[in-house]
């Protein structure tokens, strides 16, 4: 029987993370990742294949050389399972190893929709696996009308890919608009008004009855009676936690589907840690249970589990930033929305921010950025931010992800001091965070 001190179960963004972090910290500890797939897909970088990486799978293929410079062993197999009592994980190929420490990062498989025709050829969902993703490639490629149910990061993420190829698409979304679950809808417009301008077709408010076809998809057709030509379908309505595994060693479920852990990461077995989209998540506004997937999220859960593994140092901290580029317009958002705030009983105030992101703005490459900050009216805490323009969105997300976790009030934001420069950041004028408190310090103020 083989012996290793960490085993990880995962060769996601969550298990590589691990894996690296606790070579790092424990150099004279034998680490092993096992993991089923050949060839480990960088997840977030899939829509992008298509256009961006020319179709090229192997492009967005997550290296092992970082691993094997580290003197990870990596195992391509299946865990089976695990005898908790011995501490011994057993592989598909009937390899058994000893372990000291247990980290699972079993990750999540896409939400299956049951509709008559979804077995249909050329319907397909978003899995994270290399073969699958090169059948997926060469079908988009051929296909000419092609329609996505769902209009969250992945769908609109798609949809802003396959237009560069020529196809006409159509994404069918459940909700009144795109990207609702995570933006206002001023914000939501500015995505889905790219979304248009580039050739997309949107159907809001509206779900699909059923797919329609022979030997593969001809058409989808709406509960409203439409029918939209298809010959190739994309299904992308959420994803759910591998937790079989986990199931079957009798560790616990928490209440969202997910491995229960507690902050350190641990499960209910104090030597097995659970990290990345397998793990529940905890949120931060109303301290429940939440379902939320991100590899930034499960990069972060990585790096706090493999510090606790033998000495508990640390807890995680929450999960609340995002961003994502539709055609030529860069949105993030982190903490509440204004209509979440709302719907959770929050007493807020809104400030807002309209500049560019470099100054003067007459230098080449500025580009205009709208920032939106929610505040809570009586503490005064920053509770959330939404974020439109160029690149530079998703780092003043970040900034404000800080500010929500640290508990910051609107006067220690207004006080603090920002370094600028005409070619990086906002005039400090104008700067988009302090001049949106400014905004909502004055609503205040004059209230």
């Amino acid at each position: 029987m083989k012996k290793s001190d960490i085993v990880i179960v995962g060769g996601g963004p969550a298990g590589f993370t691990t894996a690296l972090i606790s070579r790092t910290l424990y150099p004279d500890k034998e680490v092993t990742l096992i993991r089923k797939e050949e060839k480990a897909m960088i997840p977030c970088g899939i829509p992008y294949i298509l256009a961006c990486l020319e179709g090229n799978v192997d492009k967005d293929v997550l290296p092992n050389a970082p691993l094997v410079g580290k003197g990870v062993n990596i195992i391509i197999d299946e865990v089976k399972s695990v005898d908790r009592t011995d501490k011994v994980v057993k592989t598909a190929s009937g390899e058994e190893i000893k372990y000291e420490k247990l980290v699972l990062a079993t990750g999540s498989a896409p939400c299956i929709l049951k509709l008559p025709g979804a077995s249909l050829k050329n319907v397909f969902y978003v899995y994270k696996d290399y073969n699958y993703l090169k059948e997926f490639v060469s079908a988009v490629k051929e296909a000419e009308n092609i329609v996505i149910v769902g209009g969250g990061f992945i769908g609109c993420e798609f949809a802003d890919e396959i237009v560069k190829l020529g196809k006409k698409v159509t994404i069918i979304e459940a909700l009144p608009c795109c990207l609702s679950l995570n933006f206002d809808r001023e914000f939501c417009a500015l995505a889905e008004n790219e979304l248009r301008k580039k050739g997309t077709e949107i159907i809001a408010n509206t779900k699909v009855e059923k797919i329609i076809g022979g030997d593969k998809v001809e058409a989808v057709e709406l509960t409203t009676g439409q029918k939209i030509p298809a010959d190739l379908v994309i299904i992308s309505v959420g994803a759910r936690p591998n937790v079989e595994l986990a199931k079957g060693m009798g560790l616990k479920i928490g209440e969202s589907g997910a491995i229960a852990v507690d902050s350190y990461l641990r499960t209910s077995d104090p030597d097995i840690f659970a990290v990345g989209d397998c793990a529940e998540k905890i949120d931060f506004f109303t301290q429940r249970p939440a379902r939320i997937m991100l590899a930034s999220a499960a990069v972060t859960e990585a790096r706090v589990a493999a510090a606790n593994l033998y000495k508990l140092s640390m807890t995680r901290g929450p999960p609340l930033t995002f961003s994502t580029k539709i055609g030529d317009v860069s949105l993030a958002a982190t903490g509440l929305t204004e209509s979440r705030a709302r719907d959770l009983g929050f007493n807020i105030v809104v400030g807002y921010a309209e500049t560019v992101d470099k100054h003067p703005g007459a230098l080449a490459g500025a580009k205009k950025l709208k920032l939106k900050l929610i505040v809570g009216r009586k503490c005064l805490t920053i509770l959330g931010c939404e974020v439109a323009g160029g690149p530079s969105v998703g780092e003043l997300a970040n900034a404000a992800g800080i500010l929500i976790t640290k508990k910051t009030t609107l006067c220690e934001l207004l006080s603090m001091q920002v370094g600028t420069h005409p070619l990086l950041t906002a005039s400090p004028i104008v700067y988009p965070l302090m001049h949106a408190a400014v905004d909502a310090f004055k609503k205040l103020t004059s209230s």
